[in-house]
């Protein structure tokens, strides 16, 4: 059996969107970026890797960035716990100016989305900035983080 990792733009050009913070209404470009790869913790590197460099782009700062990349480890772990075998871990990055929002998505043999009163999802809420999780019609669970650049945790 053979693994594919497939990585690359969702779309050929960035997509321009209302901003959510209803503060302008200017247009504001967002660039998107899936990565579907098995979804086995051996793979978990190339999601911390890829948020990395995308929250580097966007000016993040090193504190920021090592936050994100610890949620998306932890995020990918609460996934990992419930999907079947040989199911796919499915990460998308939409990177506005000053955002990152990361959905990763799996399938799921509980149908369950993690839970919210666990110090796991505490420290993946304050990791990210805001999290949430649901179960989608058929059956995968996304859990959806958001950072926003100048937002990191208290030192």
């Amino acid at each position: 059996m053979t693994k594919e990792t497939t990585a690359g733009p969702r779309s050929a050009a960035p997509t321009a969107v209302i901003a959510e913070d209803g503060a302008a209404d200017r247009p504001v470009t967002q660039d998107q970026v899936s990565i579907r790869l098995p979804a086995e913790g051996a793979y978990l590197s190339v999601l911390r890797t890829a948020t990395a460099g995308l929250a580097a782009r966007l000016d993040f700062t090193l504190d920021e960035i090592e936050d994100l990349r610890i949620a998306v480890d932890e995020a990918c772990g609460m996934l990992l716990a419930q999907a079947p075998p040989d199911a796919s871990l499915e990460c998308d990055f939409t990177l506005d100016e000053d955002r990152m929002s990361v959905a990763v998505s799996a399938a799921s043999r509980h149908g369950q989305p993690p839970a919210r009163d666990t110090f796991a999802w505490t420290v993946l809420s304050a990791l990210a900035g805001s999290a949430d999780a649901w179960v989608g019609p058929d059956g995968k669970v996304t859990v959806l983080l958001r950072k926003v650049r100048g937002t990191s945790r208290p030192g």
